[in-house]
């Protein structure tokens, strides 16, 4: 049975006979492109044709998206909205490039973006078009925030990704790729409270569980160093957190911790940014992951998903940060029109049908197989995450738990289950500490059968990587 994507269940689509050589394409792709590149190496197929949560390869494979372009993809791929007003777009000859100049296209998207935003950022709020990507935003609004404050050190926090660009990547907590770099910025890291591997090492006592306790000590620690004069803390130009930490590994933060740290940045006049790139427009069960806290942010990064499939980012923030001269944060593709009326499709849609609600139910659907999953294979050490925001992280059940009863991580397994959920037709990718947790972040439209389809083969992929390494530790060809 075929249903619309715009009902919640992505349309089918055939399959296609290979009309490209995949293996030649991936080969030139390898010749041709830098070592840098990332998904290319671990998910190796040539995507031809695409619908709601269904990819078809080169090769003529079918495959079910949980990737959805890192998070890009609220409403899937081809959604009838986002097709029918790009087309529209290019059908009335609407200019494609125009700088930051005003157009209907550029009015529209506003209105729309403005009736989505958290109402406690004020009814002057403003907007600032950045260039295409994430990072660019968060580079927005760290300047924006020194600007305003006339200070420079940023607060930043372990397990953070902000982006890859100078600024964004001084405050994202990735070593591997900052250490062949020169230092770009003054930041402080501060302790992000997890609920599997507490950064205070502070086990589970009777009636405590280790996850409230953590964040218990990551607001005092804050609260602590921000008022000691010997603590080295420069005065902050703002801070940045991730309301769910998507590369670090999945990791939502506590309720609590994101209110008692707004009251801390508050008391101190220190800008709040929230950096919800990946987490917004329906992601986690609310239109803003924030939501679920009732916390309103000074400074509100956006990307992704608000370009409906196409680059766009914009920051969000109160009206007395303002302070920029012309031209102080500029960029030539901060006026992508077709983005605009993508992306105005695709926050109308997810408000109007209430998908925000949607990815909280059939999130919690998945959660549940997730726990299910993990309750008979203990090399699921711990799943987590909100909505359509979920991750699992795979360990060493063989290996000594340290004192919050955390095995270690197994990268070579999580490896495994990405390449074998591949073979069975499910594309995930991996994130978080040693890449040893398996990521889903599906489209907002995924049906319930694809749900039940994703955990089936997940269990089916574990069990096949576990049988793999077991046989590969003996010596002994795999089954």
């Amino acid at each position: 049975m075929t249903i619309s994507a715009r009902n919640g269940i992505s349309a089918s689509i055939d399959p296609i006979p290979p009309a490209w050589d995949p293996a030649a394409i991936l080969a030139r792709q390898r010749e041709r492109e830098s070592s840098a590149r990332t998904y290319a190496r671990t998910l190796p197929i040539v995507p031809v044709r695409a619908n709601g949560a269904t990819v078809v390869g080169a090769d003529g494979r079918s495959y079910l998206d949980c990737l959805s372009g890192a998070g890009t993809l609220a409403l899937g791929h081809n959604h009838p909205d986002v097709v029918q007003a790009i087309t529209a777009a290019l059908s009335r000859g609407a200019p494609l490039h125009t700088l930051d100049l005003a157009t209907p296209e550029k009015d529209a998207f506003t209105e729309e973006l403005r009736a989505c935003l958290p109402p406690g950022l004020g009814s002057d709020v403003k907007l600032h078009f950045c260039g295409p990507s994430g990072a660019d935003a968060v580079e927005a609004a760290i300047k924006l925030a020194q600007t305003a404050t006339g200070n420079q050190t940023m607060l930043a926090f372990t397990g953070g990704y902000h982006g890859m660009t100078a600024g964004a990547l001084a405050v994202t907590g990735n070593v591997a790729v900052k250490n062949p770099l020169p230092a770009t910025a003054s930041v402080v890291r501060l302790p992000f409270p997890h609920p599997y591997r507490c950064p205070f090492g502070v086990g589970s006592t009777p009636g405590r569980a280790a996850g409230p306790d953590g964040a218990e000590l990551s607001i005092r620690y804050i609260e602590r160093l921000l008022d000691d004069p010997l603590g080295g803390v420069t005065d902050p130009a703002g801070l940045i957190v991730e309301v769910v930490q998507g590369e670090g590994g999945v990791v939502a933060a506590p309720d609590g911790w994101l209110r008692a740290l707004r009251e801390i940045t508050r008391r101190r006049g220190i800008p709040l940014i929230l950096d919800e790139v990946q987490t917004g427009v329906g992601r986690t069960g609310r239109f803003w992951a924030a939501q679920h806290s009732g916390i309103t942010p000074d400074i509100l990064v956006m990307s992704k998903a608000i370009g409906g499939g196409l680059p766009m980012a914009v920051i969000a923030y109160r009206a007395e940060l303002d302070v920029w001269t012309p031209g102080a944060h500029t960029g030539t593709f901060r006026g992508n029109q077709l983005a605009m009326v993508a992306g105005r499709a695709t926050l109308r849609r997810v408000r109007q049908d209430g998908l925000d609600e949607r990815a909280a139910r059939l999130g919690s659907r998945l959660l549940a197989g997730l726990e299910d999953l993990a309750r008979d294979r203990p090399q699921v050490g711990n799943v987590r995450g909100r909505g359509l925001m979920l991750g699992a992280e795979l360990v060493d059940p063989t290996m000594e738990a340290d004192a919050v009863g955390a095995h270690p991580a197994d990268p070579r397994l999580a490896a495994l289950v990405r390449a074998e959920c591949l073979r069975r037709g499910l594309i995930i990718e991996l994130g978080g500490r040693h890449g040893a947790v398996i990521r889903l972040l599906p489209p907002l439209i995924i049906g319930e059968e694809e749900i039940e389809r994703v955990l089936a083969i997940l269990a089916d992929a574990t069990d096949a990587a576990v049988r793999r390494l077991t046989a590969d530790a003996a010596g002994r060809p795999t089954t």
